[in-house]
């Protein structure tokens, strides 16, 4: 079990960068918030029928009403951060230089609201990783147009915080919990607020069509019930800021399969900043020596 565990960071990471793919083939066909409201419903339906098989433990109203504030950081403001961005214009290299800042946030939150101690390897490794997804993420910055506003930045900015801050709550109020049941009640949480927004915001206009169908059942399985699965255990069993560094690594292999996919371009100086990043991480993660008895 402990050498299958080691295999998670990898699996998570792999399983996150395809979400920027499922965004590219959905946002063309529905509305950010309303994709999004049945999304997190989606998931929410699939992961309360398992746990009802399974017989998860059942949470009492505050872990419920937690669990529930978790998703909508998490999730919904993250998440519809995102999408909305894109939806709207912002080049999704950007997009993901600015998501990159969220190990940096959420290590200077976990050292101030959890008192983890940061050593300064650990903010080497963070600024090492922040440094290799610039030079990742460079090349398409040429490519920016009109669809970086104010808006769109301010979207992406609010996005990061809140998947810094749900990581934090999550921590900090639902270490422990029962996953299963948590990660239910987190996208309970999310497809309301979602919900609100779509009749607040949009027409809930969708175009069904084949890329939306795949990009709404590969980000359901794949991101909402499989990735975040991964990162709720790391969550629970590991510290936020090594866990948070692990998003270093998300625009290099984005980028891998944006490469692979859709013949997008891959230079050498991107490929020494996936090093980099790559450093960043395991400075960011390793740890301390064990001290002799």
């Amino acid at each position: 079990m402990t050498s299958a565990k080691r295999l998670i960071p990898a699996a998570f990471v792999f399983l996150w960068a395809t979400g920027f793919i499922g965004a590219r083939y959905a946002m063309p066909w529905a509305e950010p918030f309303t994709f999004l409201a049945a999304r997190f419903a989606i998931a929410f339906a699939l992961l309360a029928a398992a746990a009802l098989l399974w017989r998860s433990a059942r949470f009492g109203t505050r872990d419920t009403l937690m669990a529930g504030i978790a998703g909508m950081l998490m999730h919904g403001v993250y998440l519809g951060g995102v999408f909305w961005a894109i939806r709207h214009g912002m080049p999704a290299g950007l997009s993901a230089l600015i998501v990159g800042l969220q190990p940096l946030i959420t290590a200077v939150l976990a050292g101030s609201l959890l008192g983890e101690r940061i050593l300064p390897r650990h903010w080497a490794g963070l600024a090492a990783g922040f440094a290799g997804v610039v030079v990742v993420l460079a090349p398409k910055l040429g490519a920016i147009g009109g669809g970086v506003t104010v808006a769109t930045l301010a979207a992406c900015f609010v996005a990061v915080a809140g998947m810094s801050a749900g990581t934090i709550w999550q921590k900090k109020f639902l270490s422990g919990s029962d996953l299963l049941a948590g990660t239910c009640w987190q996208y309970a949480g999310a497809a309301l607020m979602m919900t609100v927004f779509s009749f607040a915001f949009e027409t809930r206009s969708v175009t069904l069509n084949g890329e939306l169908v795949f990009a709404m059942a590969w980000l359901v399985l794949v991101l909402s019930i499989g990735a975040i699965g991964l990162l709720m255990v790391m969550i629970r069993d590991g510290e936020m800021s090594k866990v948070a560094s692990l998003f270093y690594l998300v625009p290099a292999v984005t980028a891998l399969i944006a490469w692979a996919l859709f013949g997008e371009e891959l230079s050498l100086v991107q490929i020494a900043g996936m090093a980099l990043a790559t450093f960043g991480v395991a400075l960011a993660t390793q740890r301390a020596p064990a001290t002799a008895a």
